[in-house]
């Protein structure tokens, strides 16, 4: 019989834990295919950041390291300068980026370390009960913005993709979905790219992705993906940030 699809060696066969309709499974997936069709994951070091993506140790099929909290960077740079022969990524939520690791997220990018950052924005704490996260957007309700966020009490929502694009050492940098199946294969290539640069010594990527939260949200999953790409995306405008491209050939 011919095989028209297979599951990619790039994951183990470990259930995952997450949550009807969020899209972490999806990433995960693209992120480990993309790793088997570039061999990488025999090379691949990746680093697993504190939320609930906390156990994604437990799902790639390549060496994994926790970091504590917002640390994924830090400890990225560590392996990635005593082995630079390894594939390095790093897979973090908003919460551990976006607050507690953001200065060691920007010193990363600023020193241009040759490591992928693989950034999951669903604008909320969603591990630890749905509280709100520098990206929250303005009038979303989480368990403490009960009302809404509003810039008087909370400032705007963060823009990490915005900011990071600024900063010199950045290779590669793009905001993405995966509501569509379009939109998957966009991402799918989007990753291939950035593991490209790294292996090409360009520098620091990041690929940022506006994820789903069903249950903090209280949406089903379905309402979710429509949430995300009719209402955050408003906030979070999806395109490609910076490309330097040849430059460093």
């Amino acid at each position: 019989m011919k095989i028209v699809y297979q599951k990619t060696k790039g994951l183990t066969d470990y259930q995952l834990s997450y949550c009807p309709g969020c899209t972490h499974g999806i990433i995960h997936k693209l992120v480990a295919e993309v790793m088997e069709e570039m061999n990488l994951l025999d090379k691949a070091v990746g680093i697993a950041s504190v939320g609930c993506s906390v156990t994604s140790y437990f799902y790639f099929d390549c060496d994994m390291v926790q970091a504590a909290h917002g640390r994924a960077c830090a400890v990225a740079t560590g392996i990635k300068r005593t082995n630079p022969e390894n594939f390095v990524f790093t897979y973090q939520g908003d919460g551990d980026l976006a607050s507690i690791g953001i200065a060691e997220t920007i010193h990363a990018a600023n020193r241009a370390e040759n490591i992928t950052v693989i950034f999951i924005n669903n604008s909320v704490f969603g591990m630890t009960g749905g509280q709100m996260a520098p990206t929250t957007l303005l009038g979303q309700k989480t368990t403490t913005s009960p009302e809404g966020r509003n810039v008087k009490d909370h400032g705007n929502p963060i823009k990490i993709a915005e900011m990071f694009a600024t900063i010199e050492g950045v290779a590669y940098l793009e905001r993405l979905t995966v509501g569509s199946p379009q939109k998957v294969r966009r991402a799918k290539r989007s990753i291939r790219k950035a593991f490209e640069y790294q292996m090409a010594n360009k520098g620091f990527t990041m690929l940022e992705f506006l994820s789903t939260c069903p249950v903090n949200w209280g949406m089903t999953p379905h309402d979710a993906i429509m949430w995300v790409e009719e209402e955050t995306t408003k906030t979070y405008p999806l395109k490609v940030f910076k490309d330097i491209g040849d430059q460093n050939e």
